[in-house]
């Protein structure tokens, strides 16, 4: 198992796009080594929308009992309090932060996705502190983990969060895309898990084919033998 995480961290430390934002990078965590076969599913729910919330994988997730580590972000747990209440007291789950703005993590105003993110310091902590504080009145507890909208990074803002004493939650595992993969692409995805890997999808897109596909796929997992973990603090 060690010798997969060496590979993953070998591979993704040198992945850039062309604006000097990184998705897998010295001190993006995209697994946790584990002697155990354990898997770590993050759902994100990345804003405001009506009738953003996949309520048919929730509930699937409460059904088989698999734990899962939610990252709200701070548009949606407005537009969905009491909803977002409800998954807080749930043991199953833990909530962490996915931002106020959904944006890349950068102080210079580099994009990913068509989406600018912070020009300044001051910006990006904009993004973040808030919902620390909106999860902490939420929970009773600050988010230990940070993941950024789009899950770009900047070097100079990832040494920002990192001194907040905040975790940068990664992926090994991009199991939706963004809510747009279908059911057939969700399930090669991920077939393709290893143990301490971090899987990413979304719960903010009842529309999509995210349940279908997760719902099969980790039903087949479990069967393999894997548990489930949430991101330990």
């Amino acid at each position: 198992m060690q010798a997969h995480f060496f590979i993953i961290v070998l591979c993704f430390a040198t992945l850039t796009n062309a604006t000097g934002l990184f998705e897998h990078k010295r001190g993006i965590t995209d697994n946790i080594p584990s002697k155990d076969s354990v898997l770590y599913l993050t759902l994100d729910a990345c804003d405001g929308r009506p009738n953003g919330y996949d309520v048919k994988l929730i509930n699937f997730l409460r059904k088989e009992r698999i734990k899962a580590t939610l990252f709200l972000n701070y548009n949606w747990i407005n537009a969905n309090y009491e909803i977002a209440r409800n998954l807080a007291k749930d043991p199953l789950f833990k909530i962490e932060n996915h931002g106020a703005h959904h944006r890349p993590a950068s102080i210079t105003g580099k994009s990913a996705y068509g989406i600018k993110g912070a020009s300044s310091k001051e910006g990006l902590l904009s993004d973040i502190l808030p919902n620390q504080e909106k999860i902490f009145a939420l929970t009773g507890y600050k988010p230990t983990w940070f993941r950024a909208g789009t899950a770009n990074y900047e070097d100079k803002a990832m040494q920002e969060i990192l001194a907040l004493g905040l975790k940068i939650a990664g992926f090994a595992i991009n199991a939706d895309y963004g809510a747009t993969a279908s059911k057939k692409t969700i399930e090669k995805s991920v077939a393709n898990a290893r143990s301490g890997d971090i899987i990413l999808a979304h719960m903010n897109r009842p529309e999509s084919e995210t349940a279908a596909g997760l719902m099969y796929s980790l039903l087949k997992m479990k069967k393999l033998g894997y548990k489930f973990e949430k991101l330990p603090d």
